[in-house]
């Protein structure tokens, strides 16, 4: 029982979001990258300081430039979308100025969960009447099975790594003999070339 609250306990120790907030020149422009597996679920918060005729619009677009959410004007608020395959999503956030405006810096916050951590496990525990220690189980099993997941997208990332690897050494082994057969038979040539010019010459038997 004990066991079970501690490791609760460094569960939600271990869930935290990737927060930032940094502060954005008027007319400008700065996105962040994620890389996520498939089937996983994001949930983002953001918050702009607002200024007069000045606007942050923000857009959630995948590899293949799909928008999967987007907004203008925004000054708080959440957004949620899941990726279905292994993927990079983009957020980008945009600053405007109206009427030739000459603007101000603008404070943007933004945190952003994915996965265990984007679960609503207190709407989960209302839906299926779980009692608090069933839920901390629950959670518990979902962050066991998300680090098994990305041990096993590390092991794919080695793998694919190393047959890369041996591709490369193969393809430099093979360019550096065909590079040693060039310089010898140019060398050959060579010889062969002078040894006739002199010849010619007489200033060799």
């Amino acid at each position: 029982m004990n066991l079970i609250v501690h490791l609760a306990i460094s569960l939600s120790i271990l869930s935290i979001g990737n927060c930032i907030r940094w502060n954005m020149q008027p007319n400008s422009r700065k996105c962040l990258r994620e890389e996520l597996r498939e089937n996983v679920l994001v949930k983002g918060e953001y918050e702009v300081t607002p200024v007069d005729n000045q606007q942050v619009d923000y857009v959630v677009k995948d590899s293949k430039n799909h928008i999967l959410s987007q907004k203008e004007d925004i000054s708080s608020g959440k957004f949620t979308f899941s990726v279905e395959n292994y993927d990079i999503f983009e957020i980008c956030f945009s600053s405007k100025t109206s009427n030739n405006h000459q603007g101000a810096i603008q404070e943007v916050f933004v945190d952003i969960k994915t996965g265990v951590e984007a679960k609503s496990y207190e709407g989960i525990a209302e839906a299926f009447k779980l009692k608090p220690l069933e839920m901390d189980l629950k959670r518990l099993e979902d962050f066991s099975e998300a680090i098994v997941l990305e041990f096993k997208d590390m092991k794919k990332r080695a793998d694919e790594m190393r047959s890369t690897n041996e591709s490369t050494n193969k393809r430099v082994l093979y360019f550096s003999l065909f590079s040693m057969i060039c310089v010898i038979v140019l060398a050959t040539w060579q010889v062969i070339y002078l040894r006739r010019y002199f010849k010619a010459k007489k200033l060799i038997e």
